[in-house]
């Protein structure tokens, strides 16, 4: 191989690897705009913010309450608005992995979700989506309760 042709592989393999490191340098930023997206969601529950709360939902929301499915940002603020009432609030959350998709436009967050003592009580698992430059807003929601003692292994058919 000449000496140009081998320069010129060189300087490809260089700027293929600033590419995937630029790449991820623009993921991990995502990766902390939701993050942060996600704790500021939390912190208008600790702080008793029902205005900031509704300002994180999306219009298209869908949270599942139990076996309710919630719809839209009216109908997840309204059935939402009592846990707002009293000074302390009912429980609190924060994520704890977020992953976001390469196109950079979905993300999710999953958690724990604590009673007012620091008592693990649920999980929380929700999507994110992109709505403009550096917001975004849920669309979906879900917690589910705390799973009781270790996840029993599957057994082998054939055993």
């Amino acid at each position: 191989m000449s000496r140009s042709k081998q320069l010129v592989l060189a300087s490809m393999i260089v700027l293929m690897a600033q590419g995937v490191s630029a790449q991820k340098a623009g993921m991990d930023q995502l990766r902390q705009q939701v993050e942060d997206t996600e704790r500021a969601f939390a912190a208008s529950m600790a702080e008793r913010d029902y205005a900031a709360f509704t300002k994180f939902l999306s219009d298209e929301a869908v949270f599942f309450s139990g076996e309710t499915v919630l719809r839209g940002r009216q109908e997840v603020a309204a059935a939402w608005k009592p846990y707002f009432d009293g000074a302390e609030a009912p429980f609190a959350w924060a994520p704890q992995r977020v992953e976001v998709l390469d196109s950079g436009t979905l993300a999710l967050s999953t958690g724990p979700v604590y009673d007012p003592g620091g008592t693990l009580v649920g999980t929380f698992t929700s999507i994110w989506r992109l709505e403009a430059p550096g917001t975004w807003r849920i669309i979906f929601d879900k917690g589910n309760d705390v799973c009781e003692g270790p996840i029993p292994e599957e057994k082998d058919p054939e055993e």
